[in-house]
């Protein structure tokens, strides 16, 4: 079983948790690069880097993907301003997502060559955790073809909605970014952009689904035990 460290912010401004994953990431990715300096063929599994997951909630912010399009963002800074939210372009994959509170947001930061060298596999793992959480409140969570994160009914024209998105950011296969579960979140905020750069698909949150308030403390508990499952894995604090 992999030993996983994790932490939980609570609310954290997002710039500073980015900047808490940037530094974790960077103490990985120097570890490796030492091993590899004194001896190429260094197997992976003796590397000395470490596991993180992560998990905190935001006060209201858009992120734009690296390859995202700023067309996404229906609103003008000074709307933004107004409104509270903050706005920045990050590094990870994907378009303009939104994050603010009643939404539990997860920053795995891994070493995948511990794993395997497979983002697609990573990804899908990822969003295995996510439907198996959302299986025990008896919500059916599937997958989009082409389009990453969770829905809920998306082979139904009309109905398909997003549950959790996704984007990350590897190097030197240390991961980083994760996911963002909409558990009591405000979905007001989607319609000032298009979720993901996609387009005549709505967006929803398991509070919305279930018609109440879900304990944002039973979530959490629910998505580290999913987690340790599907990664083969023991979170340590």
């Amino acid at each position: 079983m992999m030993r996983v460290v994790f932490r939980d912010f609570g609310m954290i401004d997002y710039k500073q948790a980015w900047d808490i994953q940037e530094a974790i990431l960077l103490e990985n990715v120097s570890v490796k690069t030492e091993a590899r300096r004194e001896n190429k063929n260094y197997p992976a599994d003796s590397i000395s880097t470490v596991h993180h997951l992560l998990f905190c909630e935001h006060q209201p912010v858009y992120t734009l993907g690296k390859s995202g399009d700023l067309a996404n963002i229906l609103i003008s800074e000074q709307e933004m301003h107004k409104k509270g939210i903050a706005f920045f372009r990050t590094n990870r994959g994907g378009d303009i997502t939104f994050h603010g509170p009643g939404q539990l947001v997860g920053y795995p930061i891994l070493d995948l060559e511990k794993y395997y060298t497979d983002i697609g596999r990573y990804l899908r793992n990822l969003e295995e955790v996510i439907i198996l959480v959302i299986a025990e409140y008896g919500l059916k969570g599937e997958r989009s073809k082409g389009e990453t994160g969770v829905w809920l009914e998306p082979d139904q024209p009309g109905k398909e909605r997003k549950i959790c998105a996704m984007g990350v950011r590897c190097s030197r296969w240390i991961t980083m970014h994760g996911f963002a579960f909409n558990v009591n979140t405000d979905l007001d905020f989607f319609n000032y952009i298009v979720p993901c750069g996609i387009e005549n698909k709505s967006v929803t949150s398991l509070s919305k689904e279930l018609g109440r308030v879900i304990p944002m403390d039973e979530v959490r508990e629910k998505i580290k035990r999913n987690f340790e499952k599907v990664f083969s894995c023991n979170l340590e604090e």
